[in-house]
């Protein structure tokens, strides 16, 4: 009889501790869940929780636009080889805390079919190139996204995967563009939002419509308060504009105004081909940014000498978190001109020694570009509380 007891008693304590697990598995909180917006944000929770100051910098370079000729240059017995395109500009995209870049030609690989304009597929080795050159993070939205259907979208967010870089604008999945891409730098959360105006009139597959992101201003206010959520700094690239217009249109300008009182901290533009201005940007709302309208061709195989030129763009990002309250402070904006040296191979080279690579009028021109590139700027800095 005192064994039973004894035996029912083990089997009520066994039974009810199964059931207490089991109600604490259902009301925990748990990490493991498929929004993934959730997830960043218990991630990031406490940026703001103790007393923090640090600075960071972020680079950007425009348009990496691999025509034929560019990707013929790279050709090798095994491969395709970029780095020695990048060397002369690598140690800048390397002293950056943060580098992004606009991969505007996707890197559908081989095994498509190797493609030049009007509808590109660049080597899956350029993508190793940029990494090994520094960049972090790279835009796939323009309008050259789908030019070779959803396969090269595919192809390359797997490859991006692969070798460890992000990407933003173009998913490969409706799960993949839920996630905001984040990457902190000493202490400091940068999140990445991409649109293009449009895919050359390529439609969007109605069964991927995630495939590629469109500037539709309602979704990127959306998308930028999701992104104040769970990061200190919103980056918005966005391609648009005019091409070979050297200055931002009106239709820029306001897109741009737009989204700064959505929230956005930084835009980098691209699509004109050509380096427009930089300029601090105020609105009604009492929001502040900045803005780059155009970062022009940072390599490619355009010709004429306004499209041969680009450049690098560095921002300084200050953070003090201090009784709680958190100030993000933008500063000392530059820019670093530069030149793709065709009779070099295509090699990146410093604008400013361009000569040497055989442009004539080289430091005329470098002066040319470096007062186009500010003339928008009356400001030095600009600050955000929170």
């Amino acid at each position: 009889m005192n064994k039973r007891i004894l035996f029912i008693s083990i089997s009520s304590f066994v039974l009810l501790s199964v059931i207490f697990v089991l109600f604490i598995q259902k009301t925990e909180p748990s990490l493991v869940t498929n929004d993934p917006i959730k997830v960043h944000l218990a991630k990031e929770n406490n940026l703001t929780s103790k007393d923090f100051k640090s600075s960071a910098t972020i680079s950007a370079v425009g348009d990496i636009l691999i025509h034929s000729l560019v990707y013929n240059a790279a050709k090798t017995n095994t491969g395709y080889d970029f780095s020695p395109m990048f060397s002369e500009v690598k140690p800048y995209l390397e002293n950056a805390d943060l580098t992004f870049a606009n991969q505007e030609t996707m890197i559908g690989g081989q095994e498509l079919g190797l493609s030049t304009y009007p509808r590109f597929n660049s080597p899956y080795e350029l993508a190793d190139t940029l990494k090994d050159s520094g960049v972090d993070i790279v835009s796939i939205a323009n309008n050259h996204t789908i030019d070779r259907g959803v396969q090269a979208v595919q192809n390359a967010t797997n490859y991006y995967d692969k070798i460890g870089m992000q990407y933003t604008g173009g998913y490969a999945s409706k799960e993949d563009s839920q996630v905001i891409r984040t990457i902190k730098r000493n202490g400091i959360s940068f999140s990445f939002l991409a649109y293009t105006y449009g895919t050359n009139g390529i439609p969007i597959p109605e069964e991927h419509p995630y495939i590629v992101n469109l500037i539709d201003l309602p979704k990127i206010a959306k998308d930028i308060e999701l992104a104040k959520e769970i990061s200190d700094v919103v980056v918005v690239s966005l391609h648009f504009g005019n091409e070979y217009q050297r200055m931002p249109s009106e239709e820029q300008r306001q897109i741009a105004t737009e989204v700064i009182a959505a929230g956005a901290d930084l835009i980098l533009g691209h699509h004109p081909h050509v380096l427009q201005p930089m300029e601090w940007v105020k609105t009604e709302n009492g929001n502040k940014g900045f803005v780059v309208y155009s970062l022009g061709n940072f390599l490619s195989g355009q010709k004429s000498i306004y499209r041969e030129i680009g450049g690098i763009f560095t921002l300084t990002v200050n953070k003090e978190v201090s009784n709680g309250k958190r100030t993000i402070t933008l500063q000392d904006p530059s820019f670093i001109s530069t030149y793709v040296s065709k009779s070099h191979r295509y090699k990146v080279v410093p604008l400013e020694n361009a000569s040497q690579y055989g442009l004539s009028g080289a430091t005329t021109i470098f002066e040319e570009i470096t007062a186009h590139m500010n003339q928008l700027l009356p400001e030095k800095e600009i600050a955000q509380a929170d």
